[in-house]
């Protein structure tokens, strides 16, 4: 690498040489590209230093040693392929902000919560219009079915079979596929939301199943944008490690009232673990494990079942 080389020119050729292999890459891709950027604010010239890496590493808005170590892993497999090229690339060591993959707790919404969120949708603008329509019934689906949000915004009008009430989840996150069952009254609020969808003149422009107005597809940053002002407008004030609530706290709390409902109906988790994790679209039974919190509610019951067991009071 020379001095007249942008980083975003490597940037660019590294991203392609991955995703030709299989990986997606999107958020580093943005990370990375906000990397090119802030060195290029610099006026930095040359090749990838340590030094350089930890000063973007702890240009964050939050501060947080855990978005340093993340940003830290984005860039060491990219300083790995610009050192073939340039052997004066410096490599971030692995933990210079401590471990990148801490388990931060999730917001587990509430069922109010939810109501509220889905009800507050009603505001958005334009009154009246499908963006409100559009966001309630993504939200309520995520918090029904655990979806991410970019699974639900991807679905087209084929991968929704109302008949059969079942969604078709195509090359989701490692590019796996699944089908999705859902429930009779998940299917009744998608039926209800395809005969107002199909009123607007526009809906026949895109074989998205979810649209916003002038038939513009929803897009996962449109739905989180909505989020964030809605999240705004309830002052929720957060539960979790995270500074605020997150849209896809709704996935992690679907985990958590599916182990608290099971617990509750005396189903034994170790046999019915493996479904939710299928259900889920996970490649590893530990990926659904990452996703259980310990919510004083599952507490409570699991304190019980343990007491009983042992023949203790309740």
């Amino acid at each position: 690498m020379n001095s007249h080389t942008p980083f975003s020119t490597w940037i660019d050729d590294y991203l392609a040489l991955r995703r030709r292999a299989g990986f997606r890459l999107e958020t580093e891709g943005t990370q990375l590209r906000q990397f090119a950027r802030f060195a290029e604010q610099l006026g930095h010239s040359g090749p990838l230093t340590v030094r350089l890496a930890i000063q973007w590493a702890s240009d964050s808005h939050s501060g947080r040693a855990l978005t340093a170590a993340r940003r830290i892993e984005v860039l060491r497999p990219f300083a790995s392929y610009c050192r073939q090229f340039d052997a004066a690339t410096e490599i971030p060591p692995r933990c210079l902000f401590g471990h990148a993959h801490r388990r931060l707790a999730p917001h587990v919404f509430t069922d109010d919560e939810v109501l509220d969120l889905l009800a507050a949708c009603d505001r958005l603008y334009p009154s009246g219009g499908l963006r409100a329509l559009t966001c309630k019934t993504i939200f309520g689906l995520m918090a029904a079915t655990g979806l991410r949000v970019s699974e639900a915004t991807r679905l087209t009008r084929s991968d929704v079979d109302l008949e059969q009430q079942r969604l078709h989840i195509r090359n989701a996150k490692f590019g796996k596929s699944r089908w999705v069952p859902i429930h009779r009254t998940v299917g009744r609020v998608l039926r209800s939301y395809v005969r107002k969808r199909d009123l607007d003149p526009f809906a026949g422009n895109t074989d998205a199943f979810f649209m916003f107005d002038y038939g513009r597809p929803a897009s996962t940053r449109s739905i989180q944008r909505a989020f964030r002002l809605l999240r705004t407008t309830l002052k929720w004030r957060t539960r979790g490690d995270h500074p605020a609530p997150r849209l896809r706290d709704l996935r992690h709390s679907f985990v958590c009232h599916r182990l608290q409902e099971w617990l509750a109906r005396g189903m034994t988790l170790d046999r019915n673990i493996l479904a939710l994790s299928t259900y889920l679209g996970h490649v590893k039974i530990t990926d659904t494990y990452w996703y259980e919190t310990a919510t004083p509610e599952l507490l409570a019951i699991a304190a019980r079942q343990f007491a009983r067991f042992h023949g203790g009071a309740s």
